[in-house]
């Protein structure tokens, strides 16, 4: 009973989410102009289960570069009405589109002529009929079996936001870099920093001219303790990179004797040193390597192992 339940919650939902695809139309598009023509904040505001879905729609907003705050209806009506500006925009959430604690936040934004963005399942609502655009969400469909909870509702609520959060960052051009610059905290920071913070440098990186034999390349190599070696050029340029992989697959007594042109693998993988840590392992996962070296105008100027990367996360 418990399995069957709780699939026919998730089947309900996804029915939901997927009669809210069809809403997304020339409404959304307004919207989406509306926001990004605003020169002030994005007011996000809603009561009970709608204030929660509210609070995260702004708190995303935020992340991806639309400045955005929740405002608690009732703390509106004893002062927060404060914060609001007449270059901001609200949208108000409410699934009924008839609850009462939002008319002062409607009244307000009447006053300072605040455009008002409402998300209901109600287009004959009073809340619709005030608002200068209005974004549907299906009704109906509460996965509750009374009727009571809000369930699908909320949830095409907050994918509705996320909808708005995404398409207004792909329009705003929002890069890796801005979201770095608003996340510097806990693992996501750490991934969103770049291989120049984590890279071995100067003496730590181990590298061999290309007129030297295997036994100093192997010397370094084991000095080094990367795995690998970096050869470069008079001009002092990567030109080939010497695994442990290499000496095993080569191994022979003539190998200490060999020149390291004769056994490195030319133009190896590089990465600037301005690449994100999140690409930097994504890249080596997919080129089954462990050391990539960070070069500048051909020249290697640090090195990073995947252990750096995962013993700085």
């Amino acid at each position: 009973m418990e399995i069957k339940t709780g699939r026919k919650v998730i089947d309900i939902e996804i029915k939901a989410l997927n009669l809210l695809k069809n809403y997304i139309s020339k409404d959304f598009v307004k919207v989406v102009n509306l926001l990004l023509k605003n020169k002030g904040k994005i007011i996000v505001s809603g009561i009970g289960k709608s204030g929660h879905i509210a609070s995260k729609i702004a708190s995303t907003l935020s992340s991806v570069g639309s400045p955005s705050f929740y405002i608690h209806p009732s703390e509106a009506n004893h002062g927060d009405l404060g914060m609001l500006e007449k270059k901001d925009v609200v949208i108000l959430i409410s699934n009924s589109g008839e609850t009462s604690e939002l008319i002062n936040l409607i009244l307000y934004c009447k006053k300072l002529s605040i455009p008002i963005i409402s998300i209901t399942s109600e287009l004959n609502s009073t809340l619709s009929k005030e608002s200068n655009l209005n974004l549907l969400i299906p009704k109906n469909i509460e996965a509750c079996p009374l009727e009571l909870a809000p369930t699908s509702s909320t949830t095409c609520t907050l994918a509705l936001g996320d909808a708005l959060a995404v398409t207004l960052l792909k329009k705003k051009k929002f890069t890796e870099s801005d979201f770095r610059e608003l996340h510097p905290g806990g693992k996501l920071g750490q991934m969103l920093s770049e291989v120049k913070d984590v890279m071995k440098i100067n003496l730590d990186i181990p590298l061999i001219v290309e007129s030297k034999k295997m036994s100093y390349a192997i010397l370094e190599m084991t000095s080094k303790g990367e795995g690998c070696v970096g050869v470069v050029s008079k001009k002092n340029e990567l030109i080939g990179i010497i695994t442990d992989g290499d000496i095993r697959r080569n191994m022979n007594p003539e190998l200490l004797n060999k020149n390291v042109k004769e056994i490195m693998t030319r133009k190896p993988k590089t990465l600037s040193p301005n690449t994100l840590i999140s690409k930097a392992l994504k890249i080596m996962n997919e080129e089954s390597i462990t050391n990539i070296f960070i070069t500048k105008q051909k020249k290697p100027i640090g090195i990073i192992h995947m252990h750096d990367i995962l013993k700085n996360n």
